[in-house]
């Protein structure tokens, strides 16, 4: 054993994902921070919608939503694969 270990290297798609410079912070903090992160992240996510609601009426409810939608055809298929 050595005197210092190295931490096991992450996958590929992981350090993609956490070398965003805003996104990839937030990332990190919820999948290796405390369990109430995931909470945080899902409050800014629906008061950053109201506010884009609030400044740019029907098109700011519409545009997100619509963006979502292949976000809801991936989780279709995660669970319909099992």
């Amino acid at each position: 054993m050595a005197a210092i270990d190295m931490p096991p290297r992450l996958p590929f798609w992981q350090r993609a994902v956490f070398s965003v410079p805003i996104f990839g912070r937030m990332a990190r903090e919820v999948a290796y921070g405390d369990e109430e992160n995931l909470l945080y992240a899902a409050i800014a996510f629906i008061c950053g919608w109201g506010c884009s609601i609030m400044l740019f009426g029907l098109p700011g409810l519409y545009l997100p939503a619509l963006a979502l939608v292949p976000v809801m055809f991936l989780v279709l298929i995660v669970i319909s694969r099992g």
